[in-house]
């Protein structure tokens, strides 16, 4: 079956994807996710999401916004393939998708976080031509609001 990519800009296109976030949140609520897409739409954030047919196989989240060291940067956020539907190229064809995006869109540059244990991410990134270019730094003041 194909492959398509689309784009979800509507609360309501992201929740229908609930299942497919439970793959990087297993203990994600549906309230909470719904909560978090009503303070985050307004601030530049959209998903886009491979489907296969109507099922939704792979998704990320991105954002958009200015910074005075890059200028305009597009962001990489909450990037998932499901698990079954891995090594098909899908996580290449989000990528791919993102390039043009950001070229389109006048970006000057790409950015994402990987947790620093996640070297099957790493070792992805680094193939799409994604380079480490310093530390993203974190003060965890309430571990139990954490997805």
């Amino acid at each position: 079956m194909k492959l398509e990519i689309r784009e979800l800009t509507t609360k309501q296109e992201m929740l229908a994807q609930y299942e497919v976030m439970l793959h990087l949140y297993t203990n994600f609520t549906l309230d909470k996710y719904d909560a978090y897409l009503t303070e985050m739409i307004p601030h530049n954030y959209k998903q886009i999401a491979v489907f296969e047919g109507d099922v939704c196989v792979g998704l990320s989240g991105l954002w958009s916004g200015t910074k005075l060291w890059s200028g305009k940067y597009l962001e990489i956020d909450n990037f998932i393939v499901h698990p079954d539907h891995r090594k098909k190229g899908i996580g290449k064809m989000l990528t791919d998708y993102v390039d043009v995006l950001a070229k389109e869109t006048g970006c000057t540059m790409i950015v994402l976080d990987a947790f620093t244990g996640n070297f099957t991410a790493h070792r992805f990134y680094y193939n799409q031509g994604y380079i480490p270019k310093g530390f993203h730094f974190l003060k965890i003041l309430n571990e139990e609001g954490l997805s």
